[in-house]
């Protein structure tokens, strides 16, 4: 193997001699680790040589490309388009119709006629406590009633053909009115022991059961809910208080349901909260499913400003002055070329108005039609000539 290996270095050094290097291939054939790893940093040394120059030779053609033809750009026609611009906030649902009921009457609950998820009707009795004896007391009452009013007919009988004195007949009629008038009293506070549902909707909760005492305006009874008129109720900050409106467009969208409906402003609060410069607004939902439940997290989007022949550019195309002033680079005097569209880069001082995403609306010093630079609009100066790729 020996005798192999200084036979294959012999061959290499007199091939070496020669007009012809070996290839690679041969030098990998004689084994010789050391004699290819010289060969490997004398390619590395070329390959370094060969970048540095190539470098250099780029540089000076770009450069003098530039000089010569202009830099190399990209433009944009300008056009006008509808342009609706909204603010995002956050609310949650509510419905007016949401409330838990309480006892007008103190006294043991002893009947309770509803449960949980059923659908009641307006006026429909939901609970009863006991009255305490009031609707025995009307029954006497009643009956006294009766007796005064037969009393009152005769003493007005007698009156009619001048028998008797007026006040036997006035105080008849006093003590038959009284007695009326006490039983509507009584008749009232019997109603009191009867709960109903102020409205239409469905038990929610029956929070206090059939046995227990309750007291007048301390003790929850029930939970009622009608879920179709629901409501978002948000706060505004102050300064758009011009341009949110009754009837302004809002999209509402519930992340949690993967849906999203259309609405309008229903009503704006005519009161600016102090505490934190703002103004509620109110939207109705549509809830036709029933899904949409009460403090479910809503997100909104409403249009606060509308424009429909509005011109739109990126952002990333704007740059600023020393004074502060916006500019954006346009391509003038456009050209047609061999290989590219020639032009004369211009500056334009422009005014913003609101921004979306990554554009912004410009409210002056741009027009339908003009060519804005987008790729390479930092990159150039005023009156630079400049080369357009084409499409």
């Amino acid at each position: 193997m020996k005798k192999l290996s200084i036979l294959f270095i012999g061959l290499f050094i007199l091939t070496s001699c020669g007009d012809k290097e070996p290839t690679i291939d041969e030098l990998i054939a004689t084994g010789d680790t050391k004699v290819i790893s010289q060969k490997k940093t004398e390619l590395l040394n070329e390959k370094k040589e060969l970048e540095t120059e190539i470098k250099a030779i780029e540089k000076y053609l770009d450069k003098n490309t530039i000089k010569k033809d202009g830099a190399l750009v990209s433009i944009e026609t300008v056009n006008d388009t509808m342009y609706n611009h909204y603010i995002e906030l956050q609310g949650n649902v509510d419905t007016k119709q949401n409330i838990t009921l309480m006892p007008e009457m103190g006294g043991i609950l002893t009947n309770v006629y509803v449960k949980e998820g059923q659908r009641v009707s307006k006026g429909q009795r939901l609970a009863r406590i006991d009255d305490g004896g009031i609707a025995q007391n009307i029954e006497q009452m009643k009956v006294q009633a009766q007796l005064a009013k037969t009393t009152y007919e005769r003493q007005e009988r007698l009156w009619n053909q001048k028998i008797g004195s007026e006040i036997q007949y006035l105080q008849a009629k006093a003590g038959y009115e009284s007695q009326q008038n006490a039983i509507r009293s009584m008749q009232q506070q019997l109603a009191k022991t009867i709960v109903t549902a102020p409205f239409s909707g469905v038990i929610d909760d029956v929070i206090t059961e059939q046995g227990n005492t309750v007291s007048p305006g301390m003790t929850p009874l029930i939970r009622i809910v009608n879920l179709k008129d629901m409501y978002i109720d948000v706060e505004v900050p102050e300064n758009y208080i011009s341009s949110i409106q009754k009837g302004t467009e809002v999209m509402v969208e519930f992340p949690m349901l993967g849906k999203s409906v259309n609405s309008k402003v229903r009503q704006t609060s005519s009161f600016i909260n102090p505490a934190n410069r703002s103004f509620k607004i109110e939207i109705p939902v549509d809830n036709k499913e029933g899904n949409i439940k009460p403090n479910l997290t809503a997100r909104l989007k409403i249009n606060d400003y509308t424009s429909e022949e509005a011109i739109l550019i990126p952002l990333a195309v704007i740059s600023e002055n020393q004074n502060g002033d916006q500019y954006i680079m346009i391509a003038a005097d456009l050209k047609d070329g061999d290989q590219y569209k020639t032009a004369v880069a211009k500056r334009r001082l422009i005014t913003t108005g609101k921004p979306s995403a990554n554009m912004i609306e410009i409210t002056s010093g741009l027009e339908k039609g003009d060519n804005i630079i987008i790729e390479g609009a930092r990159s150039v100066k005023e009156d630079q000539q400049i080369r357009i790729k084409k499409a």
